[in-house]
């Protein structure tokens, strides 16, 4: 479960559309469901952008001007950090190799890891001196490093905001420096946010250490919510007279996670108590409840002119739902598959819907697969099953054999 445990389930008023009727999947029993309580009005906050999302569900829950585009300041290191993240993974870097320090990124202006040419930087000191330092001189001499110019960084940052669905968003740095087209969305800064958790669980650990000493210089991390609720472990804070005081954080809580993003607001005290107020109205009126684990069996279907009879339907990937809290008993549920699978079948293929809906407003729209293959059978099984096939339809369903399938 999440929230306290894990509510893998199918719900009662769960109908399954069958090609003999209906079924209705085991239903797994809810302990301890919170009480249901009334969601009151999203906190109105002085921030110009904001959002909150949940992270498993992908639901959000708050929104203002979270599409519109505007400067996002050192936000921007979020994905300078996701590219090096990249680089790590595929083998290209490593954490111990040494990245040398040009003049440009000597001289880059704004909050600075105080590296100098000559030095001998790791590339992970470079990724502390960006998440926790905010080092605008790191990110050049890492922008360098990894694409030779920053300029060329800017670009491989731009391919995996596109890869990402980041749509309102193009870098022209790797700092967050002031430029005319360097610009982003709350939306797209949560959507950042969540494939750095999702992707990077080990490295994300960095983003909650709170100080870091570099040229014997201590800096303290700027998200001060890290000091404020121990529930929050990231992201970036972010502030230019363009951009005001921007803060991308995320927290978890019994299992439930969450991530909002404030920009625009009027000081480092206020980004820091609005996002607050974000998470908190989060975590106190929603709950997030894992329907269903990748793999899961939602029913069997009947296959035709197959060397099988059924196939299992289900999902790919785990599937999760954010509701108000204590309103879980008041899902509904509805699987529809087509009325005739013939063979073959292929493991994975696309093989209809789960839609789940609240108060008639549908929270999860869900393609549905074959859990595994099903060959054709041979020429005397195909000609049998469309013998069969034939004659339920002149008389308006399956043959005997099947119209009693429960």
């Amino acid at each position: 479960m999440l929230n306290t445990i894990t509510r893998m389930v199918a719900f009662a008023a769960l109908a399954l559309s069958f090609a003999a009727g209906a079924q209705t999947p085991t239903l797994n029993p809810t302990p301890n469901p919170p009480a249901a309580m009334p969601t009151p009005a999203a906190p109105q906050l002085g921030a110009s952008n904001y959002i909150l999302v949940d992270f498993h569900s992908g639901r959000t829950l708050v929104d203002h001007n979270a599409d519109e585009r505007a400067d996002i300041a050192s936000m921007t290191k979020l994905m300078t950090t996701y590219v090096v993240f990249q680089e790590l993974a595929r083998g290209n870097i490593a954490l111990g190799d040494v990245v040398p320090v040009s003049e440009k990124a000597w001289r880059t202006g704004g909050s600075r890891m105080f590296i100098e040419p000559g030095m001998q930087v790791t590339v992970e000191d470079l990724i502390l001196g960006i998440v926790i330092q905010s080092g605008n001189d790191a990110c050049v001499a890492m922008a360098e490093f990894l694409a030779g110019t920053e300029d060329a960084f800017a670009g491989v940052m731009n391919h995996y905001a596109e890869q990402l669905g980041m749509n309102n968003s193009h870098f022209m740095n790797s700092t967050g420096l002031p430029d005319e087209n360097h610009y982003s969305t709350a939306r797209d800064m949560a959507i950042l946010s969540a494939a750095i958790i999702r992707e990077f669980p080990e490295q994300y650990a960095w983003f909650s250490q709170k100080e870091f000493t570099f040229n014997d210089i201590r800096q303290h991390n700027r998200n001060n919510l890290l000091w404020r609720d121990p529930a929050v472990d990231g992201l970036k804070t972010g502030h230019t007279e363009a951009a005001g005081y921007c803060l991308a954080a995320s927290a978890k809580r019994d299992g439930m996670r969450l991530i909002s993003v404030v920009m625009g607001s009027a000081s480092e005290q206020s980004r820091a108590s609005e996002s607050q107020g974000l998470l908190n109205y989060g975590f106190r009126f929603f709950e997030t409840v894992q329907l269903y684990k990748a793999g899961d069996e939602l029913a069997r279907a009947r296959v035709w002119k197959g060397e099988g009879e059924e196939v299992g339907i289900g999902i790919g990937q785990d599937l999760f739902v954010t509701i108000p809290r204590g309103r879980y008993d008041d899902l509904e549920a509805r699987v529809e598959l087509p009325p005739t699978l013939e063979a073959p079948i292929e493991a994975g293929q696309s093989l209809g819907r789960l839609t789940v809906a609240l108060d008639g407003e549908t929270v999860v729209d869900q393609g549905l697969q074959a859990l595994a293959a099903v060959e054709q059978a041979g020429f005397f099984g195909r000609s049998w099953d469309s013998t069969r096939l034939w004659v339920g339809g002149l008389f308006g369903g399956d043959d005997e054999e099947d119209a009693d399938d429960e």
